[in-house]
């Protein structure tokens, strides 16, 4: 069979119920009462919730053009010329947006400053390892945007033009993206993790006006020097007409460099000048993890973003004035756009730079706790690390402002879901939620007038027609099938960076279902309308045509105590065989020996299949991960199935490239012998 057996478990009862009260104060429920009185959305079915989102869900996908003006009219959307069409073409690709309309993020994202009673709230809340808040008001955000928007017009930077930053998350990270915006440039960046090739890789596509670049940073207790890889980047994009020195620990600016401080001191009594571009004018280049070749640039929109992230913040993570989201992030990551965007909705930004478990592995707790964040956002895997670690937020923490945690990378495992109830608290909303770089937004997750289910994402987002399809292109309700959208999202990319015919852009998203965006992930969409992600269909398992996801086989695994993190392959094998080893790093003091073997063995047989046992289990020192944290899957199915090292991944895309030889030395072992 090539259609997947795995079936979805009728829903037990849920983890967690919004109450009545916090259904009524949601402002999704207001939305859906206006959009009904002002748009034609159905009616709310009073008395039930769920029933409710379906109606006004069905609704935002069938009648798009409907649903998004009501988002932009909802959302008070400034457009500096009125639209012709909401959706001129529904085609994808090439859905047209908003055809005639003029519009800037930055003055969406400063609206706030705007009100003289919110001017000295803290817009920006800036943390480090250190935990003393830092707070940047409203009208100050808007002092420097203002200025820095200026020096970029005075240094020639135009509506078009591209601006990188080597920058980790810090509020100078935030002004220069606002700025870059409100001067109609084009924003990019790299955390400065990043080495050199990686941000070559990157940087050189898009050729670059403007380097802002930091010369270092501090992460784990140590400080990081970055100011050869600043001069080698200087001294490799050649299109860089300046380059602005960020001095996070304290150096001179190297020669020829301006100095940060400098350029956002001046005063512009009237605020930034906002310059209105179209709907579809470039706002940021996203890129892909790049892991078997050079990151795909993803160009996205000014006007698709900002409907998007305000559709998203308002009424999925139900932010507004007075709300705090902290997200774990950093700037080579799409979620630290998101975080950013949280300005649109009125809220605080928290950004935190330091690293995720340091120096204690309830650091991020720490954070919430200090900053008072409303919505707190982080990895699946950083919450089962908490879970292995033996920490309890919520016995030792005052976590008492935190009324969501959402997670994301992976899909947050059935235990995390138990933790996060039982360690933090048991009247908190829990938000999985699943996207991706490509729409740097989510296609199905928190809906905060909804029930929570153990291991389940709580619904399609509104506006994402998320399906799961089998391979002949028929819907699955209750089975494994591939995650598709069917119907255009504004923001989708406008197209890749130097992809002239799209043909790139096509391969990536259209070319397996044509008009139809296939993701590259393994979904269930259950009975009750929840999401479960199995992940990646690119590196799916396949038993005797039964196809597995390798997050259910991480989840069970990485309950053992024994073991640390996992991975798992299939290997299609000449002889036609297939060869599903699952590497193990261990936790300190565990050893892999027989009777460990055997209990992962037992462990997957009884909690999921016979298919799911792998054929061997092996040590290693290391799992290998992309820069923004994922498993490296499929480089390593390549490696084994004898890809040479430099062809089966870009080095720059890992987070450590030394773990990738073992893997080689294992495939030439097995081929010898």
């Amino acid at each position: 069979m090539t259609a997947a057996a795995h079936t979805t478990p009728p829903a037990a009862q849920p983890l967690w119920q919004p109450s009545p009260e916090q259904v009524a104060a949601a402002r999704l429920t207001r939305f859906h009462a206006w959009a009904a009185q002002r748009h034609g959305a159905p009616s709310p079915v009073e008395g039930d919730p769920a029933a409710s989102y379906a109606a006004l869900h069905r609704w935002s996908v069938e009648q798009l053009p409907a649903f998004w003006a009501a988002v932009a009219e909802w959302a008070q959307v400034r457009f500096h010329h009125p639209y012709e069409q909401v959706l001129a073409e529904r085609t994808m690709p090439g859905a047209r947006w908003f055809t005639g309309a003029t519009v800037n993020y930055a003055e969406h994202a400063l609206r706030a400053a705007e009100d003289p009673a919110r001017a000295d709230e803290p817009a920006l809340l800036a943390v480090d390892e250190r935990l003393e808040p830092r707070p940047v008001s409203w009208a100050e955000l808007r002092r420097q945007v203002a200025a820095l928007a200026g020096e970029l017009r005075r240094l020639g930077v135009r509506p078009g033009d591209r601006v990188s930053a080597y920058l980790p998350n810090v509020p100078q990270a935030a002004v220069a993206l606002l700025a870059t915006s409100a001067v109609g440039g084009v924003w990019t960046s790299c955390s400065p993790d990043f080495g050199p090739r990686s941000v070559l890789d990157r940087f050189q596509q898009v050729e670059p006006v403007v380097l802002i670049a930091v010369d270092g940073y501090r992460y784990a207790g140590r400080e990081h020097d970055r100011r050869e890889v600043v001069a080698e980047l200087r001294r490799r994009l050649p299109t860089v007409r300046a380059l602005v020195h960020v001095p996070l620990l304290g150096t001179p600016a190297p020669e020829g460099a301006l100095d940060w401080d400098t350029l956002v001191s001046g005063e512009a009594p009237d605020g930034p000048l906002f310059e209105p571009v179209p709907f579809d004018h470039p706002l940021w280049v996203l890129y892909s993890s790049g892991t078997t070749g050079l990151p795909k640039p993803i160009v996205q929109s000014q006007g698709g973003i900002l409907l998007e992230h305000l559709k998203q913040l308002s009424l999925h993570c139900d932010l507004g004035p007075g709300d705090r989201l902290f997200w774990y992030t950093s700037t080579g990551w799409m979620m630290w756009n998101f975080l950013v965007s949280s300005l649109l909705a009125g809220a605080t930004a928290v950004l935190y730079d330091g690293a995720p478990a340091h120096p204690e592995p309830d650091a991020q707790w720490r954070v919430a706790e200090r900053t008072r964040a409303t919505l707190y956002g982080t990895s699946a895997a950083y919450v089962m690390a908490c879970r292995k670690a033996d920490v309890h937020p919520g016995r030792d923490l005052d976590l008492g402002s935190v009324r969501c945690v959402a997670t994301t990378g992976s899909p947050l495992p059935p235990d995390g879901f138990r933790w996060i109830h039982d360690e933090v608290s048991s009247d908190l909303w829990i938000a999985s939620v699943s996207g991706g770089t490509d729409v740097c937004s989510c296609f199905a997750g928190g809906v905060p007038t909804l029930p929570v289910h153990v291991g389940e994402l709580q619904a399609p987002c509104l506006g994402t027609d998320l399906r799961a399809y089998d391979p002949a292109g028929e819907p699955l309700v209750g089975e494994v099938g591939e995650l598709v959208v069917t119907t255009p999202m504004p923001s989708m990319p406008l197209r890749f960076w130097n992809d002239p015919d799209g043909s790139r852009y096509r391969a990536s998203y259209f070319d397996t279902y044509p008009g139809v965006w296939r993701h590259g992930d393994w979904v269930t969409v259950t009975e009750h309308g929840g999401v479960v992600i199995h992940g990646r269909s690119d590196s799916t398992l396949n038993r005797q045509g039964v196809r597995m996801g390798s997050a259910d086989i991480y989840e069970v695994v990485e309950r053992l105590p024994e073991i640390r993190e996992s991975l798992i392959v299939g290997v299609e094998q000449a002889d036609g065989g297939y060869w599903m080893p699952l590497f193990v790093h261990l936790a300190e003091g565990a050893t892999l020996d027989d009777a460990l073997r055997e209990r992962v063995r037992r462990t997957l047989r009884e909690q999921l299949s016979p298919r799911h046992v792998p054929d061997e289990i092996i040590e290693v020192p290391g799992i290998p991960h992309t820069l923004t944290g994922k498993r490296i899957e499929v480089p390593v199915k390549r490696l084994l199935m004898g890809t040479p090292l430099e062809k089966a991944v870009n080095p720059g895309s890992v987070d450590n490239v030394d773990l990738l030889h073992f893997f080689a030395r294992l495939a030439e072992e097995r081929a010898a012998g």
